[in-house]
């Protein structure tokens, strides 16, 4: 009664094996899924950086203040007839 026993106990495991850990397996589909939630996450952070690049390029294009403030900051031009002044900062 003993070698039956132990038999279909060793016939079962190995027809779960495949269930468990095939190519179709628990492991592989919850591996899957831990995957696409990261991806996800990923896709999220881009939408937003392309929204907020959006919003940038649709206000270059349809008025000069942007322009203006981009000239101001990160070029260092001011208007004609206007005064340049630059207060240093103080390190403590």
């Amino acid at each position: 009664m003993r070698w039956p026993t132990l038999v279909l106990v060793v016939l079962v495991l190995l027809l779960q094996y495949p269930l468990w850990f095939g190519k179709g397996g628990w492991y592989r589909v919850w591996e899957m899924d831990r995957q696409l939630a990261a991806q996800r996450e990923v896709n999220q952070h881009l939408e937003q950086r392309n929204a907020g690049l959006d919003a940038e390029v649709r206000d270059l294009k349809s008025g000069y203040d942007a322009i203006e403030e981009r000239a101001r900051y990160e070029l260092g031009l001011v208007r004609e007839g206007e005064v340049f002044v630059q207060v240093p900062t103080q390190r403590p």
